[in-house]
């Protein structure tokens, strides 16, 4: 269409193609960015009604000597209930990072911890592992290394029969595996994959919810592709096991879904998509079945107030975005696991919804769209008749990103050729792309001058309205922006001897 030298016309068929060059560099840009994972975090397992039994007091911070009395007195009291009182006392002091740090530089602190961790005291053994807990909620990589003495009999505890003791474990464990990469040496030996694909066919909620914030935390790690996920030939890793026919199932949408437990489960899937280790394995095992009708599922509940939903809206469009850029998705069939008029209209409303009420999400929304729309002429068909594109142009004044991705829409589907460009003339896309010729954002106005050059050679018409409604004088506006120049010339010869 221009040559960044030249700036003279092209052929048709070269333009377009020159197009989708562009297109593809971008879209590789973008994928890679959408595969950004999310911010590590840690999480805290306090229970409220507990601390208030313990008198609601300011913990306070513990000196080396103070540490030294309280494990004595839990390791050899004369009764249980004061060995449970020290361990109380030295748990609330452990909230504070001075404590922590002077607990493990104490010679033998850990070890007796560990040793009232397999006491065969169920109330000892909670203490000790409420311990071990805030200590793996530190924020210093030398207190989560500390700990791996007490990482294998963490494991062991998942196949307990206290769900609330499992609870507990798992996230520790997820407080330490996030931490430190040494401590996920230790751990993948010791069997950390097959023992949570154990785990996560407990019947408890919050023992899954426990499980999916810790298997997210493992597959977070920079050496997840190649020690943690790979292929199914390798036993102990992820792909291996049963934990991604598990994960879908409970990300099957129906009265059983818990949505707290689903948006655990959703980031796993994310995770491990983004890996690109074996895509075609989740694809064959009907991953994008399950997530579109997740996202049919998430469209009709909408009218709910639970937040939880926003949560999991973000990882479902994500893994359908970066799954639908796998070239197995074509040698599998995948594509035809997707209903495309009724994932439109679901896709169309959670966009309504979230412009309503988390704007932040539209760039996930759009991003799907765009994918869905790049290589599918059958979904650029369902946009056009099922009178979706002024709704999409509504979506051009809510940000600079926004009104890339809803562009990027329009020229995947005016690329599709003249039978499209057809349908999208006349109409209020021609005065809505004027309007995005006044932006001051040069990606904005570069996108909008690619999908009028589309529009021009493909549908003349449009371009005979675009110089009665004063479009070259927009135009002129651009001229001396180095990067858009070569678009602008080419625009305005195509619109002059058209």
């Amino acid at each position: 269409m221009w040559s960044g030298r030249q700036g003279r016309l092209r052929p048709v068929g070269c333009a377009v193609e020159e197009l989708r060059c562009r297109w593809r560099e971008r879209e590789a840009a973008l994928r890679k960015a959408r595969r950004e994972q999310q911010l590590i975090s840690k999480r805290l397992l306090r229970d409220d009604a507990l601390e208030e039994t313990e008198g609601g007091c300011v913990a306070m911070t513990l000196g080396e000597a103070e540490i030294q009395q309280f494990l004595g007195l839990a390791q050899r009291g004369t009764e249980e209930k004061e060995r449970e009182k020290a361990l109380v006392s030295l748990r609330r002091g452990l909230q504070h990072p001075e404590t922590q740090q002077a607990f493990i530089l104490l010679e033998g602190s850990m070890r007796t911890l560990v040793g009232l961790l397999t006491s065969n005291q169920a109330l000892l053994q909670l203490e000790a592992a409420r311990c071990l807990h805030e200590l793996s909620h530190s924020e210093q990589s030398a207190v989560a290394e500390a700990c791996l003495p007490a990482t294998s009999y963490l494991l062991t505890y998942l196949s307990g029969h206290s769900s609330d003791f499992i609870e507990l474990c798992l996230y520790t464990l997820g407080n330490l595996i996030v931490e430190s990469e040494a401590v996920r040496r230790q751990l993948l030996p010791q069997g950390i994959v097959p023992s949570l694909a154990a785990c996560i066919q407990s019947p408890h909620l919050t023992v899954l919810e426990a499980l999916g914030y810790a298997l997210s935390q493992l597959l977070q790690a920079k050496e997840a592709p190649e020690a943690i996920i790979p292929s199914p030939s390798a036993g102990s890793s992820v792909l291996g096991s049963t934990l991604p026919q598990h994960i879908l199932q409970l990300l099957q949408p129906g009265p059983k879904l818990n949505l707290g437990v689903a948006v655990e489960f959703a980031w796993c899937l994310h995770y491990i998509i983004c890996s690109q280790v074996n895509n075609a394995l989740l694809i064959s095992h009907g991953c994008l079945s399950t997530l579109g009708l997740l996202l049919l599922d998430m469209a009709g509940a909408v009218q709910r107030t639970d937040a939880r939903l926003e949560l999991l809206a973000c990882p479902v469009l994500r893994c359908l975005s970066n799954l639908l850029t796998e070239a197995a998705v074509e040698i599998v069939g995948g594509a035809n696991q997707l209903e495309d008029e009724r994932v439109a209209a679901a896709l169309f409303i959670l966009l309504q919804f979230f412009l309503q009420k988390q704007p932040s999400l539209l760039p996930e929304g759009l991003w799907l769209l765009n994918n869905l729309t790049a290589n599918s002429p059958s979904f650029c068909t369902s946009l056009l008749s099922m009178d979706l594109i002024e709704p999409l142009l509504q979506l051009l004044p809510v940000s600079n990103v926004v009104s890339v991705l809803v562009l990027t829409v329009l020229c995947n589907v005016a690329e599709k050729g003249p039978a499209y460009c057809q349908r999208l003339w006349p109409g209020p896309l021609l005065p809505c792309l004027i309007g995005t010729l006044a932006f001051s954002d040069t990606e904005v106005v570069g996108h909008s001058l690619e999908l009028l050059q589309l529009l021009f050679l493909y549908q003349p018409e449009t371009a005979e309205a675009f110089l009665q409604q004063s479009g070259l004088q927009v135009l002129e506006r651009h001229q001396e922006a180095a990067q858009l120049q070569d678009r602008v010339h080419a625009l305005q010869k195509t619109a002059l001897h058209r």
